[in-house]
């Protein structure tokens, strides 16, 4: 008697599950099922002030935490369950066990739930190098687009910066500020060729793609003597830059400016130039660049920081180019290509594609200076 067509198919499929490689994969598709799930839950807990609550409160039940943030009971039970499954918070179990016939919902809104010190760091410690609730915000911000995502794959189209919205702007200045208030003007100090130009009295710097501005004023703050221009394409971005000028008291040294950098026009030279972590975001990156160059005097200096991913292209990859990959994908590259004419450069820029970048924009060379721990960047020096 032979056998069917079905019988056959679930033996095919049997022996597929006994594939140790097989096996393997579908693990780890597993796990990055989890991750994900981790990380929306994160953004859950950091946009409705979860975390923030249980850090100012101490543990605290489903019922109490609900009640500090002006949200849903039973929404924050299960978030709360799932983040304790997770390992992220610390369940506490009310006294003694409960009586046989008590209802577990009330046996579970009566427990309580601790943020231990090192995890409230990293999700809700805004000025830790540490801080990292705002990966998950990124995630967030991609959800929505994944239609428009889909379709500009198709076509060719793209995704802005101002389609992702309000949670994206957000999330890459918030992730950058703590290396830029802590890191940057120690960082700037260590390199004489970059110093010696920022002490220069009266010396003219400007930020391009300056975003929230963090960079930015973290140079006029090294630097008392300097004059600091940032300049963005996003005009929401200028407002918050210009708020938090405001904020610190910096008016009078920092001036933001909604405007393309490709069209930077210097009424007077500057001695500096800088591009913070958006070269790679730029639909002209040469004219920007050429732009950057020619608004710099000679005897001045221009330092572009990027993505540290490895010189050549490896599969499979590291760390940093699988993290800057998704990046690419889901916010850079749609971006980048949302403009046309685009270069299309996508996070992923590798020194090769800057050197031609800054050749065709005109500049004698390109080095890399000795920062190996800056976050994931790397800084470049442009030869004038």
């Amino acid at each position: 008697m032979g056998t069917t067509d079905e019988e056959t198919a679930a033996a095919t499929t049997a022996d597929a599950l006994a594939d140790p490689v097989v096996d393997a994969f579908a693990e780890r598709l597993f796990a990055a099922a989890l991750g994900a799930i981790d990380m929306l839950a994160v953004h859950v807990g950091d946009r409705l002030g979860w975390y923030r609550a249980l850090v100012g409160a101490g543990p605290l039940t489903s019922t109490a935490l609900a009640e500090a943030t002006g949200t849903d009971e039973r929404y924050a039970r299960e978030w709360l369950e799932q983040q304790a499954a997770s390992g992220f918070l610390v369940a506490e179990d009310p006294g003694a066990g409960p009586a046989l016939d008590a209802d577990p919902a009330d046996v579970a809104r009566e427990r309580r739930y601790a943020l231990p010190a090192a995890h409230a760091e990293v999700l809700t410690n805004g000025s830790s190098l540490a801080y990292s609730a705002p990966l998950a915000r990124f995630l967030g911000a991609v959800g929505p687009q994944l239609p428009h995502l889909l379709e500009a794959y198709r076509t060719g189209g793209g995704v802005s910066w101002d389609q992702l919205g309000d949670d994206a702007r957000e999330a890459q200045a918030d992730v950058n500020r703590p290396w830029f208030e802590h890191r940057l003007a120690p960082t700037l100090a260590r390199l004489p060729e970059v110093h010696d130009v920022l002490s220069r009295p009266g010396a003219r710097v400007v930020d391009v793609g300056c975003g929230f501005g963090w960079s930015t004023l973290a140079i006029a703050r090294a630097y008392p003597g300097a004059v600091v221009h940032g300049v963005d394409v996003d005009q929401p971005s200028v407002d918050a830059a210009r708020a938090a000028a405001a904020e610190a008291g910096l008016t009078d040294r920092v001036v933001f400016h909604h405007a393309d950098a490709a069209e930077l026009r210097a009424t007077e030279p500057f001695d500096a130039a800088f591009a913070f972590e958006c070269v790679h975001d730029m639909p002209r990156p040469v004219e920007v660049l050429d732009a950057v160059r020619r608004a710099v005097r000679p005897d001045g200096v221009v330092v572009v920081v990027d993505e540290a991913v490895a010189d050549e292209f490896a599969a499979p990859a590291g760390d940093v180019d699988r993290i800057m990959y998704g990046y690419s994908l889901f916010v850079c590259l749609p971006d980048g290509l949302s403009a046309r004419p685009s270069a299309g450069t996508g996070t992923v820029m590798r020194p090769a594609t800057l050197r031609r970048y800054a050749r065709e924009a005109g500049f004698a060379g390109l080095g890399v200076l000795p920062v190996d721990d800056f976050a994931l960047l790397r800084f470049y020096r442009l030869a004038l």
